[in-house]
């Protein structure tokens, strides 16, 4: 019955293939502007199409077969699908390095979902979509450089190393001097996301779709509607330029307190189109690098309060947040022009790079999530399951949206425990994840259908920055959740002030703002008498 099942599946996906290859290939290039970029896309899109479907139609094949009558629930079947899982996160990995392009970015995305793929898939993604991404050759850089400003690289720039110092999914970047001495980075886009971006997002879409035909519980239309919007703006280096101008005046406006502490390169405008970004070239470590963080005088616990607040200013205050905090994104160096703490340390800063993915709030959706956060860190039930209802959860799955929010169970985020919210890091949180994001696949798949898909972009934007926590702090830490507390409620209080009804509404603003001082003073208290349980038990 498997058998004959998978039989049709694939025989589905074969013939929705071949119909879209095959369909119209000639009428469109006999009628098109440009035919010879039609027959370009025809020599290219086709076998993308192909392995996307083989790929899926193996991974398919692979479950069923091996799973055939082993029972649920039984350790046989536990091992047998941890392999299976293996088996196709590494075929789907060899898919996006085949492909390219915007595969790595969904590679990418993969590795982040820890609340809905198994770890064996999170793991292989994380552990090669980051650093290990297609480099197009010199001739190819050379042909975007003249393309774009007029002249080969060896013209334009006094200096120019032929090989990358790094590649991401989208373009690579490269060490130069401009005639002034002064060193920069030159990001180029790679050529084929120009030949093949939008077919790649017509092919995904068609994949997406065709795997929602035969499994209707696989439903990640949502993801393409996304993609859709988001990637021409990433491919667009002008935009990215002006995000990185924008961020760094929302903290010279709205955050001066930490302003000094967040940097982006200095954009050099006569040297950057929309393909090509010329940068002011940056010396630091990567925000996960602890041991370069401790070399240069850091200490990684302030790195990561720094990260931490710097992300709650964008979500809360601003609106407007960088939505790809992974950790190549994120340098960190001594703060410049300062001097050594009693402690011979050095004050971080911390340096965005890469701003083509940014995400704007509007006032009430970033008000109702400092609301919802506000609530999570306080534990307080009516709270989450209020405003989560008004970011699009609906009443009967805030629970697991808080759930994805915390990466902890309900139990967990309503326990009024000071450290509810921290995660252990043991074996038994990591299993208990897993058999949550197999238990509720369905449900979660809904969720993230109805969420507002700036709103999914957070989810993404949380994970990514506990990722680089777990990495800097290596142990459970309280700290990052009262900073979230605390810039979240602050946001809300002061989007009350801004409101300027009667001198009743003002003083109950203020009133909110002390109570708040006295809480996270408690909770400060709280966690040294807690700290100090655990470092006494540690010794005895």
């Amino acid at each position: 019955m498997a058998t004959r099942s998978l039989w049709g599946a694939r025989t589905k996906l074969a013939l929705s293939a071949t119909a879209l290859i095959g369909g119209g290939a000639a009428a469109n290039v006999a009628t098109s502007d440009d035919p010879s970029m039609t027959l370009k896309l025809y020599a290219t899109v086709p076998p993308r199409l192909i392995r996307d479907a083989m790929t899926a139609t193996a991974i398919a094949f692979d479950y069923e077969y091996s799973l055939w009558g082993l029972p649920e629930g039984s350790s046989e079947r536990e091992k047998t699908k941890h392999e299976v899982h293996l088996r196709s996160a590494r075929k789907l990995q060899e898919l996006c390095f085949s492909n390219g392009g915007i595969y790595i970015k969904l590679g990418q995305h993969l590795g982040q979902l820890e609340y809905l793929v198994p770890q064996e898939y999170v793991q292989t993604m994380r552990d090669s979509m980051l650093n290990k991404c297609p480099v197009s050759s010199y001739e190819q850089v050379c042909e975007v450089v003249k393309k774009e400003l007029g002249d080969t690289p060896d013209k334009i720039f006094a200096e120019f190393d032929p090989v990358p110092i790094a590649s991401a999914s989208l373009a690579q970047v490269h060490v130069a001097r401009n005639h002034d001495g002064k060193k920069v980075a030159v990001k180029v886009q790679h050529t084929h996301m120009t030949d093949t971006a939008a077919a790649d997002c017509a092919t995904v879409d068609f994949i997406v779709n065709t795997l929602h035909w035969i499994f209707p519980s696989f439903d990640y239309r949502w993801l393409i509607d996304e993609m859709r919007e988001s990637l021409p703006k990433e491919l667009d280096f002008i935009n990215e330029a002006q995000n990185s101008e924008k961020c760094l005046e929302n903290f010279q406006k709205l955050s001066p307190h930490i302003a000094a502490y967040v940097y982006a390169p200095k954009v050099y405008w006569n040297l950057s189109t929309s393909k090509l970004l010329t940068m002011e070239f940056m010396d630091g470590a990567e925000v996960n690098d602890v041991k370069t963080i401790k070399r240069l005088g850091i200490q990684p616990d302030e790195v990561a309060r720094l990260v931490s607040e710097t992300f709650a200013e964008m979500m809360f205050k601003h609106g407007f947040v960088h939505c790809d905090p992974h950790a190549a994104n994120l340098l960190v160096r001594p703060l410049p022009y300062s001097g050594k703490s009693i402690l011979g340390k050095k004050k971080p800063q911390l340096i965005l790079l890469d701003h083509g993915l940014y995400k704007e709030l509007d006032f009430e959706t970033r008000t109702n999530y400092a609301k919802l956060w506000k609530a999570l860190i306080f534990a307080d039930a009516n709270a989450i399951k209020e405003n989560s209802a008004k970011l699009g959860a609906g009443e009967d799955l805030y629970a697991l949206f808080a759930g994805i929010l915390t990466m902890r169970p309900w139990n967990r985020v309503i326990d009024p425990a000071v450290d509810h919210l921290v995660i252990q890091g043991s074996e038994s949180d990591r299993s208990e994840l897993q058999m949550y994001a197999s238990q509720y696949f369905s449900q979660i798949s809904e969720l993230l259908r109805r969420l507002p898909r700036v709103i999914l972009l957070m989810l993404k934007t949380n994970d990514c920055l506990r990722s680089v926590s777990n990495a800097l702090l290596q142990v459970p830490s309280l700290e990052t959740f009262m900073i979230i507390g605390r810039v979240s409620s602050e946001a809300v209080i002061e989007a009350k002030l801004s409101q300027k009804r009667s001198f009743l509404h003002w003083l109950s603003a203020w009133l909110d703002k002390i109570l708040l001082e006295a809480r996270l003073f408690t909770m400060q208290v709280a966690l040294w008498l807690l700290q100090g349980r655990k470092s006494l038990s540690w010794r005895n």
